[in-house]
């Protein structure tokens, strides 16, 4: 009896997704699978690796972690004051592009080049503009402004790093609110014209509520990428999150419980830490554009 076309296109269907749930499945749900199983673990890995059952041990350990409050509270401190940065200059600097300036492509190339820079290599740049007698100071003592130990001052090597970030960072954003400007029809600025909108009214009762699903996408991808800070801390801080555990983050601190300290099992209760608190920032921000989206 034939098969009764349907049925044929689903099992087809099915056999192209093959390949692509076979890897969501190997490198995406084994390794959240096999984390939340080290949660509750503790794991030898000197010579044969060996597996104890220790129920919720390495949670209660977290309390108690000073070093992980600490990396908290700078992974939110970073968090709190890029993202918001970051998306408010990319929409700015992706408005101004849009507006028909000269040499407009020249403008979208120089500014995402540092996007598509190596992180590292941006690091070790700003390594060297943030040294004692790099650019930086210099431009500061030239206007008449303090200088700073940039990377060993504890209050400011965090600053460092979220300049940098946002430098790096804005021109991907700018580029998605670029495209998304572009979608936003000409005829409608034409009639808030003829009503006698001005500027402002135009940006702030067309364009940014128009652009709030890019928005909140943007923002959703910042909080992701913030949260998971690693490369230049380490970079910058050659490991230790210093000084004085200025630059410690949670991923960072991860790292050093999994590769200096072999505390698999709670490095990776501290990685659950960092997933739950992804995922409630992330909700949040879904709740706030939807209430939003309301009250409109």
């Amino acid at each position: 009896m034939p098969h009764s076309p349907g049925r044929y296109d689903d099992r087809n269907g099915y056999l192209f997704l093959t390949p692509t749930l076979l890897v969501l499945g190997v490198f995406t749900l084994l390794p959240i699978f096999y984390t939340l199983f080290l949660c509750f673990q503790k794991v030898q890995l000197l010579g044969e690796i060996r597996y104890e059952f220790v129920g919720w041990r390495n949670f209660e350990q977290l309390i108690q972690d000073d070093r992980l409050w600490i990396a908290v509270k700078n992974t939110i401190e970073y968090v709190v004051i890029v993202v918001p940065t970051q998306t408010i200059l990319a929409l700015t600097l992706a408005i101004t592009l849009n507006a028909g300036i000269r040499a407009q492509q020249a403008w979208r190339v120089l500014f995402f080049l540092p996007t598509v820079t190596s992180s590292a290599v941006l690091t070790l740049i700003f390594m060297w503009i943030y040294n004692a007698d790099g650019l930086l100071n210099h431009f500061l003592a030239g206007l008449g402004l303090p200088t700073y130990n940039w990377l060993g001052d504890p209050a400011v090597a965090l600053k460092g790093i979220m300049l940098m970030n946002i430098w790096a960072t804005a021109p991907l954003y700018m580029v998605i609110y670029l495209a998304a400007l572009q979608d936003i029809p000409r005829s409608l600025y034409e009639a808030a014209e003829i009503d006698g909108a001005g500027a402002w009214d135009k940006l702030f009762h067309i364009t940014l509520p128009l652009l709030e699903p890019v928005t909140f996408f943007v923002m959703t991808m910042g909080v992701i990428g913030t949260f998971q800070l690693f490369d230049q801390s380490y970079i910058f801080s050659k490991g230790s999150g210093g000084p004085n555990n200025s630059t410690l983050t949670i991923v960072l601190l991860i790292y050093q419980y999994v590769f200096r300290d072999l505390q698999l099992g709670y490095a990776a209760a501290v990685s659950a830490v960092l997933a739950g608190l992804i995922i409630s920032v992330t909700l949040i921000q879904r709740q706030f554009f939807k209430v939003k989206s309301l009250e409109e």
